[in-house]
């Protein structure tokens, strides 16, 4: 591969992707196509090397738009998507125009372009909750939410452009996912900045010994590089970190990092379907050779650090729109 196109390479995992990509591959070119919604960030992308990386403002539910900066890659990885299951469960509309007509304009640009590669990333999320052992990709999936099910149907999109066209499809499913740069709606950074200033961390009652499974966000960009490059068409890969924690633990361990005591812990009303334990077994992936490396102690120190030494990042971030859906979300019993 020559030249890739990465959309939604300015936000959270996709920016981390980006620099993966140019740090690993030396000869890579990279087409950054983001439509700089509230979670893409263009501070994400300082320091890489522009000779290499170029960024094109654009929606992927513009079909136009689409085709035009795919055209002449080989390859498109598909980061773009809205993410959070509270503000699908608010509103889903957005989810459905990204998510869903997005891959169709992906997949149906790169039938036309004849792209050698499509690589959709998605989330463990599709499964739905499991009480004991772990998903495997031949599982059924039961999405239980909006966001899950908005990704669950671009799958399925993709997947059919596969049976049906012979598109060079592959999808992979990540487990929770950490690290740097990432919109402090999401708990780790919001617990994190939020224990820094001595705020409330608002922690779901009923939902405070649900299981996630946590994967460093390096990790998560070598897995699905892995998958892009050695991957089979057609296949579906998990993406898993091997860590999986209660929300209370991983509470406790930010507090514990960040020197501040429980009584910041606020319980609040628990999400409508919050879905018990996640957990993938990345088995399938781990035969192609991909091992994640970050321990999750060391990996939520390094995370956390970053947010204490990176203020200047967040906190325009944490004003305006975010304010706003804070208090929407959150309300009086965060306080």
């Amino acid at each position: 591969m020559k030249r890739i196109m990465v959309t939604g390479g300015a936000g959270f995992i996709g920016s981390h992707f980006v620099k993966y990509q140019l740090d690993i591959y030396p000869n890579i070119q990279v087409v950054n196509f983001d439509k700089l919604t509230y979670a893409g960030n263009p501070d994400n992308l300082k320091g890489v090397d522009e000779s290499r990386h170029t960024f094109v403002k654009g929606d992927i539910a513009d079909a136009v738009a689409v085709r035009q900066a795919m055209d002449g890659c080989d390859a498109v990885v598909n980061f773009a998507a809205e993410t959070h299951v509270d503000r699908s469960i608010a509103g889903a509309s957005e989810f459905i125009d990204t998510d869903v007509r997005g891959v169709y304009n992906i997949v149906e640009a790169a039938k036309t372009l004849g792209t050698s590669r499509v690589l959709l990333v998605s989330t463990d999320e599709v499964y739905g909750s499991i009480a004991e052992g772990s998903f495997k990709e031949s599982d059924p999936i039961n999405p239980r939410n909006p966001y899950s099910a908005s990704k669950a149907g671009g799958e399925l999109i993709g997947r059919s452009y596969f049976h049906t066209f012979g598109l060079p499809v592959i999808i992979t499913r990540g487990s929770n996912t950490y690290g740097s740069h990432q919109y402090p709606e999401k708990v780790l950074p919001l617990f994190a900045t939020n224990a820094i200033d001595h705020l409330p961390l608002p922690l779901y009652k009923g939902g405070e010994h649900n299981v996630r499974d946590w994967l460093y966000v390096w990790d998560h960009c070598s897995g699905i590089d892995r998958a892009l490059r050695h991957g089979e068409p057609g296949e579906v890969y998990n993406v898993a970190g091997g860590n999986e924690r209660e929300n209370i633990v991983l509470t406790r361990r930010i507090l514990e990092l960040c020197g501040r005591g429980e009584d910041l812990i606020k319980l609040v009303p628990d999400r409508p379907g919050h879905d018990k334990r996640y957990s993938i077994d990345a088995s399938k992936l781990r035969a192609l050779d991909w091992r994640p490396t970050m321990d999750w102690d060391e990996g939520v120190a390094l995370t956390v650090r970053w947010y204490q030494e990176h203020e200047s990042w967040w906190r325009p971030i944490k004003t305006g729109e975010y304010l706003e859906y804070y208090k929407r979300q959150y309300g009086a019993s965060a306080k």
